[in-house]
């Protein structure tokens, strides 16, 4: 029943995606959505890890549920970040705003490479899932080390 919510939760995060940016009344509230948005991905994200590291045991119908809601989630964050939104309780860089091609090239390489760790997942395969991984998380970390203070 939790991964029916969860699942549920997220097909619905992701069909009030496109007019997000148009809901942020206040920078503040594109702050949430984007820091809700990247938790939740980073969850899923996370779970899917923990198999392919080996620190959990793996379970395939597990690993591609949990990937397809953390590719699904990698749609979301990005239109939470209109100008203004780079002060108050966040840790986005100033970079984003400065070089936002530079920021958006690394959303779509991140989106392009949870697409494979989805279709990866889907095989069944353990050794798939594993390098499939490696690559996303490379480009979560590129993400993190340009546009995000510690």
């Amino acid at each position: 029943m939790k991964k029916l919510v969860t699942a549920a939760s997220a097909l619905l995060a992701l069909m009030l995606a496109l007019p997000a940016a148009a809901q942020f009344a206040k920078p503040e509230d594109a702050i949430k959505y984007r820091k809700a948005s990247f938790t939740v991905m980073g969850a899923h994200f996370g779970r899917v890890g923990a198999m392919a590291a080996g620190r959990v045991p793996y379970d395939a119908k597990a690993a591609a549920e949990n990937a397809d809601i953390a590719a699904a989630m990698s749609k979301l964050p990005w239109a939470a970040f209109p100008e203004g939104s780079d002060k108050g309780e966040t840790r986005a860089k100033p970079e984003i705003w400065k070089d936002s091609a530079k920021f958006k090239e690394a959303a779509d390489k991140m989106q392009a490479e949870l697409t494979k760790v989805a279709a990866a997942a889907k095989t069944g395969n353990a050794d798939a899932l594993k390098t499939a991984f490696g690559p996303a998380a490379a480009t979560c970390k590129g993400c993190h080390d340009n546009f995000r203070k510690d």
